[in-house]
Formats: C-alpha cells, structure tokens, sequence
C-alpha cells in the first residue's frame, strides 16, 4: 500500500479492509475507542509522532512494514 510519505489519513486506512486487518491484529482494542471516528482525517506522520511516546518502536516500524505489503 502507498502510505504516501505518512500523510494518508487514518480514515483512508481504515476504509482499506487490508491495513484495517494489520490494525485489527495489531492493535485491537484502538479499534474500538470512541475517538477513532474523530481521528479520521488524522495523519499516519500525526499518529505515529503521538504513539511513539505509548508504543515500542520496533511495534511501530513492523506495524509501517506490514502496511506496505498490503
């Protein structure tokens, strides 16, 4: 998948059954909080800068391989 240097929007990967799948897997429960809805138009750059302070780096690298491969 083009993630488009980072700057797809969590809304378009998540409309993507494929890297909504690698989400799913990878992180379940994000899938279910209640401001995913309003995270739409955030960026993968936005999410990824923010989730680097809660999520492993090598989680967040695998994560942006297996992105790719979709």
């Amino acid at each position: 998948m083009n993630l488009k240097n980072n700057q797809i929007t969590v809304g378009e990967l998540l409309d993507y059954a494929p890297s909504r799948a690698v989400f799913q897997k990878r992180f379940p429960t994000v899938l279910r909080h209640p401001m995913v809805g309003a995270a739409r138009t955030v960026t993968l750059e936005q999410i990824i800068a923010f989730a680097g302070a809660y999520i492993p780096k090598k989680t967040i690298q695998d994560t942006l391989e297996e992105l790719k491969r979709v």
